[in-house]
């Protein structure tokens, strides 16, 4: 099983989940994070520590959100993986509460 980083992390990219990884299976592209399912060990770290609650087991994700396993396994053969905390972007709190976003992620 994995974990997959859903639709409330895009613009919002908060990195905490970053730093208690410990296999590095976090991708960073733009304005996103992804999970590389074939490195995710569902040691289930990192979901507490998303502020916006995009983390999710991959038999727990919303309904609406099925994609987003898709996404992720595609987007981290592509990204480079990410290994420390990094600040948010400067206007992440506005995108906190947006509902709707994949149209805003960049690929």
């Amino acid at each position: 099983m994995t974990f997959v980083v859903t639709e409330s992390c895009i613009k919002c990219k908060y990195t905490d989940c970053v730093e208690v990884c410990p296999v590095d299976c976090f991708h960073e592209g733009p304005n996103f994070l992804v999970i590389d399912p074939d490195e995710c060990i569902d040691c289930t770290l990192c979901e507490p520590e998303c502020p916006v609650e995009a983390i999710y087991s991959e038999d727990e994700i919303p309904a609406g959100q099925e994609q987003f396993l898709e996404i992720n396994a595609d987007l981290s053969r592509q990204w480079p993986v990410i290994t420390e905390m990094k600040p948010a972007p400067e206007d992440a709190d506005d995108w906190r509460e947006v509902k709707d976003k994949l149209e805003h992620l960049e690929r």
